[in-house]
This record gives structure tokens, sequence and C-alpha cells, in this order.
């Protein structure tokens, strides 16, 4: 090959090297940006959770006192909630680790039956359906369980947009070298147990 010919060949291998990184780098920075927006997302859900595990004991408390017969269905749900906040705490740390939002799914699967136990048993009872305080705390739960399953569906939605962004060709090729793992939704598996637990003590 001649001079000219060389230098055609080298100048098209330069500039695909150079088209090459730049995409990588443009991939690597939109990755990074959708896997901060589920992570911000997921801060929002964390926010809801605390909120709800603070309300569980003064529930358990005040239900108690009319319930003292019921002992397994109030230690169920102290016990959910237990497991449910360790999964918490784990999830938060690292929201993008593999398996935690699934165990926190699944805790929550968990602590929402039993606190739908507990409301329940509590129909049985009409002094503490009564009770100005559980009344006041059931409601309270039933709205921070609504903000919950909203900051779930947001965090669904930025996990989505963050996976097929990551599973698109040819996003795909480089992805998985650059640090980008699919990340997990955050689903209650359980579909009699996806809505919030149903309280009324008026």
């Amino acid at each position: 090959m001649d001079g000219m010919t060389l230098l055609i060949v080298g100048s098209v291998l330069l500039l695909l090297i150079v088209a090459t990184a730049l995409f990588i780098i443009s991939t690597y920075n939109n990755l990074v940006q959708l896997r901060n927006r589920f992570k911000n997302a997921f801060a929002q859900i964390d926010v809801q959770l605390k909120r709800r595990y603070d309300l569980i004991p003064n529930l358990v408390e005040t239900a108690k006192a009319y319930m003292s017969h019921e002992r397994a269905t109030l230690e169920a749900v102290i016990q959910a909630r237990s497991a449910a906040m360790q999964a918490r705490q784990t999830a938060s740390s690292d929201p993008t680790a593999p398996g935690v939002i699934a165990e926190l799914a699944g805790a929550e699967t968990m602590l929402t039956g039993a606190l739908g136990r507990l409301f329940a048993l509590a129909e049985s009872y009409p002094d503490l359906k009564a009770n100005q305080n559980m009344m006041q705390l059931s409601e309270e739960l039933t709205s921070t369980e609504n903000r919950v399953a909203f900051s779930r569906q947001a965090y669904n939605d930025a996990v989505m947009a963050y996976n097929t962004a990551r599973e698109v060709f040819p996003n795909i090729l480089f992805a998985g070298m650059l640090g980008f793992q699919p990340s997990q939704l955050f689903e209650i598996t359980n579909p009699s147990e996806k809505e919030a637990p149903k309280v009324s003590f008026s």
C-alpha cells in the first residue's frame, strides 16, 4: 500500500476507535444517571417504610390492651416487623446488590399479611375499634401504605428504564464490562397481599 492508502486506513481506524470510545462514555454516563435515578427512588420507599415500622409498635401496644388472648397474632406482627426492618436496612445500604430487593419484598409481604390478620381480629373487639389512638394509628398506617405503594411504583418505573437501557443493543455489549448489572423490581409476590391492609375503625 502506498502512503496515501495507509493514511486513509489509519484515519478510518482512528475514527472508529474515537467513535467507539465516545459511545462507551455516553453509554456509561447514561447508565449512571438511570442507576442513580432508581437508587433515589428507593430512598423514597425507604423513608416511607421507616415511618411504617415506627407506627407498628404503638399499634401493637394499643391492641395488646384489648387483645390479651391474641398473643400469637401480636407476636407475629412484631417478628414480621423485625424481619422487614432488617431486610430494609440491608437494601438501603445498597439497593443494587443482588437479591436484596427480593428479600425486602418477601419480608414486606409477610408483614402485610401479619397486619392484615391483626386488623381482621380487631374487628371482633368493639372497644378496640372505638379506641381513639387505634383509629388514629390505623389511619396513619393506611396513609403510609398508600405512600409506599406510590413510591414502589416510581421505583419500578425507574428500574425498568435502567434495565431497558442496559439490555438494548449495543449497550448490552458494554454494560456488564462497565459494572452495570440488572436490577430487580420491587414486587409483592402474593397477589392477595398487593394491596394495603383494609382498615376501618369508623
